[in-house]
């Protein structure tokens, strides 16, 4: 299980070390080549959400989640009673733009915050760029992503980060 851990921390700092890499002019790892492995069951697609739900919980925080299959179909969908109505329709959004595109919703929100050659993003379709989706890997083969909405983006990414950390810890598989 060791290698489905060290895939969720790579694409979790994807965007991370692709901005240092180009600082230093050394080329980042593609996402692209993340291979695509069977969808995210719903046991396991619960398990996520049951995490992110917590992480929202423990900070007050009215969460929406989505988890996605890596065709971007939906498996899961829950919302806290509370959550304003619009986050349901984006956490849907960020958990299929993280999954057809194999990359963090936060890498698009940063292309775009640079300008120049980062507004393309705003031509792809269905690419979301605000923080809070992530691809959901198992042993190095993306399964789905998880997309969370209902408060500030850095939030909605912490708790993805949690839901994504579920499913690589041994208990989750």
């Amino acid at each position: 299980m060791l290698q489905g851990s060290i895939s969720v921390c790579f694409v979790v700092s994807a965007a991370v070390c692709s901005a240092a890499a180009l600082a230093q002019g050394t080329p980042a790892p593609s996402s692209y080549a993340i291979p695509i492995g069977p969808g995210i069951g719903l046991d396991d697609a619960k398990k996520v959400a049951a995490a992110v739900s917590a992480e929202a919980r423990k900070n007050k925080w009215f969460m929406a989640i989505a988890v996605v299959d890596p065709a971007g179909t939906l498996v899961y969908f829950e919302k806290a009673d509370t959550t304003q109505n619009g986050s349901a329709n984006v956490a849907i959004g960020k958990a299929r733009s993280a999954a057809l595109y194999k990359r963090p919703t936060k890498a698009f929100q940063d292309a775009l915050e640079k300008g120049g050659v980062g507004v393309r993003v705003l031509a792809l379709e269905g690419a979301v760029p605000v923080e809070g989706g992530l691809p959901l890997l198992v042993d190095g083969k993306l399964v789905g992503a998880v997309g969370v909405s209902g408060d500030l983006s850095e939030h909605d990414g912490q708790c993805a980060a949690a839901g994504a950390a579920a499913l690589a810890a041994p208990a989750a598989r």
